[in-house]
């Protein structure tokens, strides 16, 4: 028997539209939890009703510690199916907001039109809200399919810091013989037009210090060295590997020095960040930074000194380039695209997901989660010029019927080889 229809869809949309008040309200409740990933008790409360509310799906849930103790638990939810098939669904607990923030701009939830504002809306709560919607819409449509499935969700403590241990942990839940990995970032819905993420670009943190030599600007300015003159022309460098015909960008998002404006500056640093989509543009543009290390251009006019620069890797990000597995999973996603009426399109996204640290060890595809808008932001001017983060509440159940739809076509597509494992 085959779920594959427009009976199957039409099911799902009926129970889903009748369901949206619960859903609301449970999306109320994440959003009043203060989750910032620096507030470990905030992260595990919203741990803990998260799991609640996945219980009613059969899920059982399991805590485990993030490597960094600052950070709050990564929360697993495994529901075992009745055949050798393992999809993995992924979304995080985290969001960018600090209580403090949330007080000062008076950041809480509030719905204008179709529009529902609050601290993590599209960012990742409405995803999470999306991911449960896709999951009750199968069980309800589609039963016997549901319950063939062996289903992993995976939360992340900490992605909007630092999702290493929490790509090693996706790894070893679900494994290589996973049919496919879904996370439930915010996507893109332009009328009929979704978008659904196959590729982001991978990012590179960058500390640069340099070391001058200090004088008296008025008195000896010719024996000093200036290290933000040095900083001024390394920075030079380093933007100029900017290529937007390749994907490529470098910049300089933070810069300190000196200490006083009547002293030559004996001390600059500067942070900065790479982005690029193809891994192999990726390593030559950081091997061109990190060249630099130990460059000097600047000197003490009276002799005896050169600037010293160093240049150090801070931390590093896969990147998730274009690929066969998210690519084949898109054309599910195209195919109940098809079968609703939408057109479902490839999206390269600049930004990080939990996907950049395991698209190459199983099929992954991202931005599932609702459309939206203004993700980070807490700030609103009643000008307009500021607005917060906000999620469209007309998208959740679209978007939740177009999931359910291809994650239907993508298990009854699965070979008998790839059920046996």
């Amino acid at each position: 028997m085959s779920y594959y229809n427009r009976e199957t869809a039409d099911k799902m949309r009926h129970f889903l539209e009748q369901d949206m008040p619960r859903y609301m309200d449970i999306l109320y409740d994440m959003v009043g939890i203060n989750s910032y990933t620096l507030n470990p008790s905030g992260i595990n409360h919203l741990a803990d009703y998260t799991a609640d509310i996945f219980q009613s799906l059969g899920f059982d849930d399991q805590r485990v510690p993030s490597t960094d103790c600052s950070y709050g638990n990564h929360l697993v939810l495994g529901r075992n199916g009745q055949k050798p098939i393992t999809i993995g669904c992924v979304s995080h607990l985290d969001t960018v907001f600090s209580p403090e923030e949330e007080e000062r701009n008076n950041f809480h939830w509030r719905i204008e039109g179709d529009r529902i504002y609050g601290p993590g809306m599209e960012d990742i709560k409405g995803g999470t809200v999306v991911m449960l919607m896709t999951l009750e819409a199968l069980r309800h449509a589609a039963p016997e399919l549901f319950a063939a499935v062996s289903w992993t969700l995976l939360l992340d403590a900490s992605e909007e810091t630092d999702s290493v241990d929490f790509g090693e942990l996706c790894k070893q839940r679900l494994g290589v013989s996973a049919l496919g990995c879904l996370i439930f970032e915010a996507g893109i819905i332009r009328g009929a037009d979704y978008y659904v993420v196959t590729s982001r670009k991978g990012r590179a943190e960058i500390r640069i210090a340099t070391e001058g030599k200090g004088a008296h600007s008025g008195v000896s300015h010719k024996k000093g060295a200036s290290a933000i003159l040095q900083m001024a022309d390394i920075i030079r460098k380093i933007e100029s590997i900017t290529d937007y015909t390749q994907d490529l960008t470098v910049n300089i998002g933070r810069i300190s020095g000196g200490s006083q404006i009547n002293r030559v500056p004996h001390f600059a640093e500067a942070h900065a960040e790479m982005r690029a989509f193809s891994p192999s543009i990726f390593e030559d543009a950081l091997s061109k930074i990190l060249a630099l290390d130990g460059y000097s251009s600047v000197a003490s006019a009276a002799g005896g000194f050169s600037c010293r620069t160093s240049v150090e890797l801070v931390r590093r990000v896969p990147a998730w380039p274009d690929n066969p597995g998210s690519r084949r999973l898109h054309s599910f996603w195209e195919s109940a695209g098809e079968l609703l009426g939408l057109s479902v399109h490839l999206e390269k996204r600049g930004g990080l997901s939990d996907g950049n640290y395991f698209w190459e060890y199983m099929p992954t595809i991202d931005g599932l989660g609702p459309s939206g808008g203004n993700p980070h932001c807490s700030e609103h001017a009643d000008d307009g010029s500021k607005e917060q983060e906000f999620a469209l509440r007309s998208s959740f159940v679209p978007k939740s019927v177009l999931n359910a739809m291809a994650i239907i076509k993508m298990i009854e597509s699965a070979s008998p080889a790839q059920e046996e494992g």
